[in-house]
């Protein structure tokens, strides 16, 4: 891969703990955009920078809108994606974004069409991360037609774990080419058109790719969703189904597929291992192929759902690869503190991104054939447990000997905030839309 070509935050992982900040731009002057990404340009690092992977990093993303809004030709604008065209908002029904979570309800401007540039600025250090992004801020604070429209802040803990008190971010993918390896041993890296447009994917062909080349080659799609969860909800439903705190944390860990630690029930299913679950080694190095009943991880457990990995022999296990992306999680608001199963009225929660070049395929087929729906387990009734739709009568089912045991009645503990389809150009793309409306429509030099 052209690593000096693609932006470093759309492929890499981050560090651990970091402390990050989105920030939503909208342009109301074409050649103030222009110039914002031209200005934005200096703080972007390609994936190929010398740099360690605690540097500080910013990525820049567009909407359909925002590339509008910046003069993309109508001709390059229709060689998009469709999901990418039509936005997260229009296809709420078809990702279960209804009722609480749909979109009427979001947060604004999330599934607005005022919605036209997604900055994400991460870093290990605060004092760092405050430094690049008051650069990101001057960037469009001098251009009057550059509005900054919203704002959240993130992090994530050391333990890496989520509001409801999991580790997270264990099963990654590897990226061939990117030079980082797989964190599943047994798993290969993926080709780089899985992530990556401009390459071979796991089909052998080369993705659709928007046009002009120098537009879409080295770009990715990225998904960018605010959920809030619903800790107490959680954790007192948990409460009020166990006889004790030991086997409340177990129902726990049937319902995500590992336990708080990180360890996977695949290879502790009867306690927790910290050591296990802390150790990145070992911690993704487990297939479902020898558990196919679901007796040590249920086969509707939320990670077996988001990756089956070997679970789906034959043809099936191809198909796994087809759907895998980069998915990274990020925490916002306060944590409830431990053991209260009260809801405080504060509103925390995950910020997903997932990248990956095919978001029909990717992103919107996990989400809605195997999240939400329960077939391809053999429960057309049942949704993930935790992240899942919860219609009334909910339910979710935990093999065990001599009879399975079926929990009733889940509620939502997940609801959708808002969300956006965003595209993350290389940085060639960048310097193009910088651009635009130059006359002979070269791109601008880099030092300009």
């Amino acid at each position: 891969m052209d690593l000096d070509d693609i932006q470093a935050g759309a492929l890499y992982g981050r560090p651990s703990p970091y402390v990050g900040t989105y920030l939503l731009l909208c342009i109301r002057d074409r050649d103030d955009g222009r110039d914002l990404v031209r200005r934005l340009l200096r703080v972007v690092k390609p994936a190929g920078f010398p740099g360690s992977p605690d540097d500080t990093s910013v990525t820049v993303a567009f909407t359909y809108s925002g590339l509008k809004a910046l003069g993309v030709p109508q001709g390059s604008l229709d060689s998009f994606a469709p999901e990418f065209q039509q936005g997260m908002a229009s296809r709420a029904a078809t990702l279960g974004d209804v009722g609480e979570s749909a979109p009427e309800h979001w947060e604004w401007p999330l599934g607005t069409s005022d919605v036209h540039v997604a900055i994400s600025v991460l870093s290990s250090d605060r004092a760092q991360l405050e430094a690049v992004a008051e650069k990101a801020r001057e960037a469009h604070a001098e251009l009057a037609g550059i509005d900054l429209i919203w704002r959240q802040d993130c992090y994530q803990l050391a333990s890496g774990r989520t509001s409801f008190g999991f580790k997270d971010g264990i099963g990654q993918p590897g990226v061939e080419g990117s030079g980082r390896p797989a964190a599943n041993p047994r798993e290969r890296p993926l080709k780089a058109g899985e992530i990556i447009l401009g390459y071979p994917d796991e089909t052998g062909e080369l993705p659709p790719m928007p046009s002009p080349e120098i537009l879409g080659r080295n770009g990715t799609y990225v998904v960018f969703r605010k959920l809030h969860t619903r800790v107490a909800a959680y954790r007192s439903y948990l409460r009020a189904r166990s006889r004790s705190r030991q086997e409340e944390a177990l129902l726990g860990a049937k319902m995500v597929g590992r336990w708080q630690s990180g360890a996977p029930l695949s290879i502790a299913p009867d306690q927790d291992d910290t050591e296990l679950g802390g150790d990145p080694r070992r911690n993704n190095d487990f297939g479902f192929a020898d558990d196919p009943r679901g007796f040590k991880c249920p086969v509707g457990a939320h990670a077996r759902r988001a990756n089956p990995r070997d679970a789906l022999d034959g043809e099936g296990s191809v198909d796994v690869r087809l759907h895998r992306m980069i998915r990274r999680g990020t925490n916002y608001g306060p944590m409830l503190p431990e053991g209260v199963i009260e809801d405080d009225g504060i509103d925390r929660g995950i910020i997903f991104v997932f990248a990956g070049a095919h978001p029909k395929r990717q992103f919107e087929f996990v989400k809605t054939q195997w999240l939400n729906d329960g077939i391809f387990i053999g429960a057309p009734l049942e949704s993930d447990p935790l992240v899942g739709p919860h219609p009334e009568s909910s339910t979710f089912t935990i093999p065990q000997r001599p009879i399975r045991r079926r929990l009733q009645d889940l509620p939502p503990f997940v609801v959708t905030r808002g969300g956006e389809y965003c595209f993350a150009p290389s940085l060639r793309a960048l310097q193009w839309l910088a651009g635009l409306g130059v006359r002979d429509e070269t791109p601008p030099r880099e030092d300009a």
